[in-house]
């Protein structure tokens, strides 16, 4: 069984769309992967190389709030905050001891503004931070590599070419999220890498975030790597001696 799918591609510095199928692996039925967001493949045209084509491209899902890393984040934050609140609370004699008698504490007051905005954006204001990149985050799949594009505070980019992503991280089966290398901790030891709890902060592995169907999207890299695989093999293989 096959499905019909559609390629954007860079030719002569103007992008065209390209009709061709792409034959299901092994005879198994898999889940149609609506190939090409128009938004996001114009946002990525610009990206292309010459002779590259476009595979997937899409933006993340909005409706996506939470992730598994808050399990453990909104947690810890809440208490972080909670214990600032007091703290704030106690400074300026509306807690404890200096609600009775005394002047506020205006220096431990102070201190304490920094930690209290810090939790309040951990426990709230990241979410609203991550709505907003996300309307201008774009992702595609191409014949040689997988690209991430944000147009935030800045313009930020990261990308793989296919044969160097070293291993492939996947969270979720319908919406979810690829690791193009290493899923690193968002806490870890003194020494060790860690990673940013926003996953959409531009960094040197790209990440697909809240992706839809995102083992389809898998599935289509994973394609494309072995026929580019053996593509190069067969190139290597009748490559003329003299």
């Amino acid at each position: 069984m096959s499905t019909r799918v559609f390629l954007f591609t860079f030719e002569s510095d103007f992008p065209k769309f390209e009709k061709q199928k792409r034959v299901q692996a092994n005879g198994a039925k898999q889940k149609r992967v609506d190939l090409i967001n128009p938004q996001a493949a114009a946002k990525i045209q610009p990206e292309l190389m010459p002779g590259e084509s476009v595979h997937w491209a899409d933006t993340p899902n909005p409706k996506i709030i939470f992730h598994s890393d808050d399990w453990t984040a909104i947690p810890l934050t809440v208490m972080w905050t909670g214990f600032f609140v007091f703290w704030e609370a106690g400074a300026l004699g509306y807690w404890g001891k200096e609600s009775r008698h005394g002047a506020p504490d205006v220096f431990m007051a102070l201190w304490g503004i920094p930690f209290l905005v810090v939790g309040n954006y951990m426990v709230w204001g990241r979410f609203f931070v991550d709505a907003w990149l996300k309307r201008r985050t774009f992702y595609a799949v191409t014949n040689r590599r997988v690209l991430v594009l944000q147009e935030g505070w800045k313009k930020k980019t990261s990308t793989t070419f296919l044969e160097s992503i070293p291993t492939i991280e996947r969270e979720g089966t319908e919406t979810g999220t690829l690791w193009f290398g290493p899923k690193y901790p968002v806490i870890a030891g003194r020494g060790r890498k860690t990673r940013d709890l926003s996953r959409f902060s531009v960094g040197d592995v790209p990440v697909f975030a809240d992706i839809e169907n995102v083992e389809s999207v898998y599935r289509l890299i994973m394609d494309i790597r072995t026929k580019a695989g053996k593509t190069s093999t067969q190139s290597i293989l009748s490559y003329p001696s003299h």
